[in-house]
């Protein structure tokens, strides 16, 4: 089976995809708010989730794939205290029954100083790739 392997140039330490498409199957890398010249999207946890969801949602578009596909996310969050910002965000890019099973772990130590958050998404496309 081919693999398409997607990038965005956020890729900070370089060896590894944004996202890798496997069949019917969507693999998002660990993905934050940082833009390709070293700079982060927003200082909160909301703002962080937003634009880190942004880039997911890009990855998942060059792949075949939407939100509405993702079955599974992990999300790792520096201060567990901040997760209403997370959940806020996560609430609004997944409403109503459309949610995947998720996990989020707090305490994390992330690249840089001043992420706050990361997210890992799996997306299933209802029709495999050719």
């Amino acid at each position: 089976m081919a693999h398409t392997r997607i990038f965005d140039g956020t890729e900070a330490a370089g060896g590894y995809a944004r996202a890798v498409r496997a069949g019917n199957m969507v693999f998002v890398a660990g993905t934050t708010s940082l833009r390709p010249d070293g700079s982060i999207v927003g200082d909160d946890t909301y703002s962080q989730t937003v634009a880190t969801y942004d880039k997911i949602e890009a990855a998942l578009a060059k792949a075949g794939a939407t939100l509405a596909d993702v079955v599974r996310i992990t999300a790792y969050i520096t201060d567990i205290g901040a997760a209403d910002g997370f959940i806020r965000a996560q609430t609004e890019r997944f409403p109503g029954e459309a949610v995947p099973a998720a996990a989020l772990i707090g305490g994390a130590v992330l690249l840089k100083e001043g992420l706050l958050i990361e997210i890992e998404a799996t997306a299933i496309i209802e029709a495999p790739a050719p």
